[in-house]
């Protein structure tokens, strides 16, 4: 799955000379998080519910300054910024001008590994440069929620459930082949042998717990700390 099959197409835009108050006003019509800055057809920033956190409209400006004066004398540029952020009337004076972006057919997996390695909550997607949609967080979460209706399960019988878990668990590390084995009976999945810890019995639940057509899982291995206290 990719950009392109979760992201939201009709994007809300503003200029750069978009009052602060209107976007703030679509954000809240809209209950959306944040609008992509367009001029001339191409983004040039992004302006965000943070953006819009430290105002001197509603008394929040100060809350944005250091607690440590010794901070603000060695950094007298951070205050002229803030004063910036928390006083202009325009959204190019505000909006994040360095925006992560992503293509039509960037991977999805990739899209979650930028919202946590950025700490940002959405990212505009660009087609030659043109702006053709926006992929949030809660595109992510509907694309979970609609996982499970679009998965394939045609074929449920224990030999294909137990071949697709198989599968799964030969290209786990945590999995020993050696000590485990798997058997399916009437959709119930049965683990045999020793495990190394529980973390390994609750994975491998994890896994049976993903292939369709899985009723239960039935995990009768035992730790190997107790296998040895037995002998």
């Amino acid at each position: 799955m990719k950009a392109s099959d979760i992201m939201t197409s009709q994007v809300i835009t503003v200029n750069p000379n978009t009052a602060v108050r209107h976007v703030a006003a679509l954000l809240f019509k809209h209950r959306i998080s944040a609008v992509p800055v367009l001029e001339n057809g191409k983004l040039v920033g992004i302006v965000s519910e943070a953006d819009l956190l430290h105002r001197h409209e509603i008394g929040t400006e100060g809350t944005a300054r250091s607690s440590s004066w010794w901070l603000q004398l060695l950094s007298p540029d951070r205050s002229v910024a803030e004063y910036v952020k928390s006083h202009a009337t325009r959204a190019r004076d505000i909006m994040t001008k360095d925006v992560i972006s992503v293509a039509p057919d960037t991977p999805i997996a990739q899209i979650a590994r930028l919202f946590e390695k950025h700490r940002v909550k959405r990212v505009p997607v660009l087609k030659s440069g043109r702006l053709v949609g926006i992929v949030s967080r809660s595109n992510l979460v509907q694309a979970l929620a609609a996982s499970g209706r679009s998965m394939n399960v045609s074929d449920t019988r224990d030999g294909a459930i137990r071949t697709r878990l198989s599968t799964e668990l030969e290209r786990q590390p945590w999995w020993r082949s050696t000590t485990s084995t798997v058997a399916v009976t009437d959709g119930v999945v049965h683990y045999f042998g020793t495990i190394d810890s529980e973390d390994q019995r609750q994975a491998a639940r994890v896994a049976a717990e993903n292939v369709p057509g899985v009723r239960r899982v039935e995990d009768h291995r035992l730790p190997i700390a107790a296998m040895a206290w037995s002998v």
